[in-house]
């Protein structure tokens, strides 16, 4: 019997869910290397570790899906990457051993990567950690530590390839001291519905045995009391019973308990995912991001031309919104992104596109080519003046009259853009012109309100629900409604249901979630009475 009093740690939900099991380290220690007996065997041996982890991971991309085989792609390339092992190859070459010099080197190119401070490079930095940890597993012998059924990861961070290693058929969870809910395994862990928290802190090493994980409310319990026990059990019953009820709506177009129609779109962040949608469960796509094109290197028009042809063919007639590319901020693009001391207050979105018209233009055409495939509708991020508007459009009419001029197929599709900035929400009489608005609750939440979402410390203040941002995604609503202009949201709390009424409630009627959030986006709107 557990005679110590409860622990409750707090942190940010990154995936929602519950779950109860043992608490299993990640971050435990590797075995020894036991260094060879020339330089030549070293460098042997670090060359060996680097294709045997490399195999390893391209047998992973081989079972993965569309999203997962992105993120491990990068981890490959990195590996295939010469310049990576060069620092350790030389250390070799000075006497280091094999082990020695490879971590020493992995060390500091993570180190460069977290000193960024952003999200995008603390993603990849746990890529790297991976990448370093499993080639010292190989040159040590050492073998992944095997996870019981059911148990609660818990660590700093968590390697992509570590998550996709586990089987979550029997439950479990993942309970992090620092993370990210932008990261990449968040995004998997949201796709598989795998309970995810972040941002506990360093007290989570404190915790051992059985713990109780609620990625709901963004808590993990340790030493929990019979009474926490009943109540989680509870809370875990209410939320798999609301999940099993919200399937059921899939299939049904979005009404509201009075009969109000509601456009009910997803969200997609790669092409692959439309593979796993049921066209007819949704009224389009309301957001199609275009980074992943930009996620290694800079994509030529045909690439881009063909993924925005696949999903506008898929959609069979129905609205796609495809955002031009949203580099900068936490998603900085190699030969195209600058680093910036406050990124998200920086050169992003339209604002980078407008400043590298060699890059914009690619895009542009590939765009204008692609809506002959279906009914395409484009959306500028980050748009805080109109003159970004207009030069944008401006270069859309240039690139179709040079199409036109080359006898190249295509079609000018409307135009729109990204309520995220407050000067848009507070001033959108300044945009009568665009075709549509499509409201970025995430951005326009962190702006409003001076907190980042995935700042532990400040979350509480990351609160879409409060009165002055749905203030505003009224007034941006009424005006649209009042000037013709059709009015969208596409943030994460499109999805939320406990979002959902605030929203509808606000003069919304077109909400886009991800295709996971689906089901109960719907039943949520069936709930609300307007």
């Amino acid at each position: 019997m557990n005679d110590r009093p409860p622990i409750v740690l707090n942190g940010i939900a990154a995936s929602p869910g519950f779950a109860a099991g043992p608490l299993c380290r990640l971050d435990t220690a590797l075995a020894s290397y036991a260094p060879k007996a020339t330089r030549a065997e070293e460098i042997e041996a670090l060359v060996g570790a680097i294709a045997a982890a490399s195999a390893a991971v391209a047998e992973l991309i081989a079972r993965a899906d569309g999203e997962s085989a992105d993120i491990l792609e990068f981890q490959l390339a990195m590996l295939a990457d010469d310049s990576l092992a060069e620092p350790a190859l030389a250390a070799i070459g000075q006497g280091e051993d094999a082990a020695s010099a490879w971590t020493r080197a992995l060390d500091n190119e993570i180190a460069g990567y977290e000193a960024s401070g952003d999200d995008y490079f603390r993603a990849r930095s746990a890529d790297l950690t991976d990448i370093r940890d499993r080639v010292l597993r190989v040159l040590t012998g050492a073998e992944s530590g095997a996870v019981p059924a059911g148990a609660i990861l818990a660590g700093e961070d968590i390697a992509p390839t570590r998550f996709l290693e586990t089987d979550w058929s029997a439950g479990g969870g993942i309970a992090l001291s620092a993370g990210s809910s932008a990261s990449h395994v968040a995004m998997l862990a949201r796709s598989r519905g795998v309970p995810m928290v972040v941002g506990l802190g360093d007290a989570l090493s404190a915790l051992a045995g059985e713990v109780l994980l609620d990625a709901k409310a963004g808590t993990l319990t340790g030493f929990a009391a019979p009474a926490d026990i009943v109540r989680h059990r509870a809370a875990a019953a209410a939320f798999a019973a609301a999940r099993s009820s919200a399937a059921a709506y899939l299939s049904k177009p979005a009404r509201t308990a009075d009969g109000t129609p509601v456009l009910a779109y997803v969200n997609v962040a790669d092409p692959s995912d439309v593979e796993a949608i049921d066209v007819t469960t949704c009224d389009g796509v309301g957001l199609m991001r275009t980074e992943f094109l930009f996620s290694r290197g800079l994509p030529d028009e045909e690439t881009q031309y063909r993924a925005y042809r696949k999903v506008l063919e898929w959609a069979q007639g129905k609205p796609v919104t495809i955002r031009t590319v949203d580099a900068g901020g936490d998603k900085p693009v190699p030969g195209f992104t600058v680093a910036e001391g406050n990124p998200f207050l920086g050169l992003r979105g339209i604002r980078l596109s407008l400043s590298r018209p060699d890059i914009f233009r690619v895009q542009i055409r590939a765009l204008l080519r692609a809506a002959v495939h279906g009914t395409l509708k484009v959306m500028f991020p980050m748009i805080a003046v109109a003159s970004e508007y207009e030069r944008a459009k401006a270069m859309f009419a240039e690139e179709a009259l040079a199409l036109s001029a080359l006898g190249t197929v295509h079609r000018m599709p409307p135009l729109g853009i990204m309520v995220e900035v407050p000067s848009v929400a507070i001033a959108p009489e300044a945009f009568s012109d665009v075709a549509f608005f499509s409201i970025g609750s995430n951005d326009l939440t962190q702006y409003v309100m001076a907190a980042a979402r995935d700042n532990a410390s400040v979350a509480a203040l990351n609160d879409t629900s409060h009165p002055a941002v749905l203030r505003l995604i009224r007034e941006v609503a009424d005006f649209g409604a009042a000037r013709g202009i059709s009015v969208s949201l596409c943030g994460d709390a499109g999805g939320d249901p406990a979002l959902i009424p605030h929203l509808l409630e606000a003069g919304l009627r077109e909400l886009s979630a991800s295709p996971a959030q689906l089901a109960a986006a719907k039943a949520a709107i069936a709930g609300v009475m307007l």
